[in-house]
Parts: structure tokens; sequence; C-alpha cells
């Protein structure tokens, strides 16, 4: 893409697509997550020479919720390898809700079928080496230090409690998990890391930087030194666009066409392969748990400067 995005025309978008806010509702079943103001919203956009544009409420920190499943399948690949974890969680697309358990029972063997939906999230968690959670957390978080290169990122502990004392569908999927011998260890150490790593907090600036990271096949914008190897950084891509955006990932595709990943705290990542890392924050969500004004956004951004991969 020769033209540039200014930040006049992204402060104008987000200004266009502000009434938008009300279309959706608050993540409120995570009691900490109904604080949210549906009126704070953010986008940045980080090219791969190193120019960031941003507009909107950018300072304001959000948790990952789901986004963080594409780090924590990034670092459990460097972990394990790729072919330990996908003999325990598929690669295939589901039209199910991402915390759907209905699957698990009708696939043999009982493995989630990719690691977006919270079954596959769960069993990617498990295997992050780490001989306690905060271990597994710390590692994480380490690892997000590395491709933000801020090491004052942490995770959020009011919101990391209010998950684990409300996640029973999430304990369901864990202990169905257990029996089948996906995961090991204990269960509610297993979902106390899981909460830990949805709970990390961070702003758009920081999550366009990982976008930008992904889209850079692995590779620190600055220093060129490679994060993540360039394989695995291309599996989480092809992740994001296939089951990126939950079960409206096939229409998002189609309108948008950005490998993207988002998380019902409002916040939405891109990663574009010659172009760079867009993160978009909104908390108002639609049925699906996707951002209303970040999928507006997106929707814009793409049709105006032909940024579909397809």
């Amino acid at each position: 893409m020769d033209e540039k995005i200014s930040t006049t025309t992204l402060e104008e978008w987000l200004e266009n697509v502000k009434p938008f806010a009300y279309d959706g509702q608050i993540a409120d079943y995570i009691p900490a997550l109904a604080k949210q103001n549906p009126e704070e919203l953010a986008v940045s956009i980080l090219y791969l020479d190193g120019d960031c544009v941003y507009a909107g409420d950018v300072e304001t920190c959000f948790t990952l919720q789901s986004i963080s499943k594409v780090i924590a399948l990034a670092l459990a690949l460097i972990d394990n390898g790729e072919d330990y974890v996908f003999e325990r969680v598929g690669m295939e697309p589901t039209g199910d809700p991402f915390h759907s358990i209905y699957r698990l029972e009708q696939h043999r063997p009982s493995k989630p079928l990719n690691p977006m939906i919270n079954a596959g999230a769960l069993a990617v968690s498990n295997m992050i080496h780490g001989q306690t959670p905060d271990e597994k957390v710390g590692r994480l978080l380490s690892f997000i230090h590395e491709m933000t290169d801020d090491h004052s990122i942490r995770f959020n502990s009011e919101v990391a409690s209010s998950e684990f004392e409300t996640a029973f569908l999430n304990r369901s999927l864990l202990y169905y998990l257990k029996q089948h011998k996906v995961v090991t260890g204990s269960v509610e150490e297993t979902l106390d890391a899981y909460t830990k790593q949805c709970s990390v907090e961070l702003n758009v600036l920081h999550l366009s930087k990982i976008g930008a990271l992904f889209a850079n096949e692995g590779r620190d914008l600055n220093s060129g030194r490679q994060i993540i190897p360039k394989h695995f950084a291309r599996i989480c891509k092809t992740f994001m666009v296939t089951c990126g955006m939950y079960d409206a990932s096939g229409s998002f595709a189609i309108k948008v066409g950005i490998p993207a990943k988002s998380g019902v705290s409002g916040g939405v990542m891109g990663s574009l392969n010659g172009f760079g890392g867009i993160a978009v924050y909104g908390p108002s969500l639609d049925s699906k748990g996707n951002s209303v004004v970040g999928l507006k956004l997106l929707e814009m951004l793409s049709n105006r400067y032909d940024l579909s991969i397809f």
C-alpha cells in the first residue's frame, strides 16, 4: 500500500463509528469487565517501516482476553514443537460458540478442534512450560515484554479473580479434557494460569506492536531479532483467519479479509503481511463476542485501502 493513513483520517473514522458503540453490550458475565465504558474507543496502526498512526483513547488499558490465545499458542509451539501441540489440539474451524463443549463430545479422539476456542486455548495454556501457574504466566508476560519492549505490562488481578471465580464452564471443559488425557496436572492450577493469561492488560499501541511482529514473520521491527520462528508466526496468523473472530470468522474474512483475533474486553488485533499491525479497542460487543466498533472500523479500513488478503 503506497498511501498511508493519516491521524486526521483515523480520528474522523473513529468519530463516524462512535454511534455504533451502543449497538452492542459490554461483557458483563465477567463482573470486572462490566465496568468498562462503551464510549472509550481507540485505534493504532504500526507499519512495518516503524511509522505509527493512532487515534482515540490510546492510553486506555484493557485485558487481552481471547487475543491472548494467539500469543499463548506461539509460546506453546516454541516450548513443545508443532507435533506435540497438534496431537492435543486440532487445526479445524468450527461454527460453534467459543465456549461450546458440543464438538468435544462428537469428536474422536476428544481433542479441541482448534486453539482459538476455549477448550483448545485451555489445552494450549496447559502446555506452556512452568511448574506453577505463576511460573507459566511469568513466562508468558516475559514473552509479551519481548514483543512490546515494555516490561511494565502485568495482568489485572481484579479481572483475573473475577474470571476465576465465575469460570464454571471453563472448569467443565478442563475436567472433560483431563478425562480424555488432553491436559495434565491440576484443573484449578491450569484455570488459574489461563485466567491470568486472559487478564494481561495493555493498550492499542502495545497491541499493534504485537500484531506488527506477527506480520513481520515473527521478527522485531527495530532489532530484526527472531522472537517467534517464522513458521510458528505463520501458523498463528492462519488460525487468526480461520478461527480468530469466533463463529463470525467466515463473514469477517469476506467483509474484511485481515488476519485478526478479538477478545471479549473489546480489543481486536490485526496482522497483515507487508503492511503491519492494527489494533482497535471498543468494549461494546455484538452477539458473537466481537467489538462492534472494531468490526466497523476494520471493514472501513480494509475496503478503503484494499487490505483483504483475498
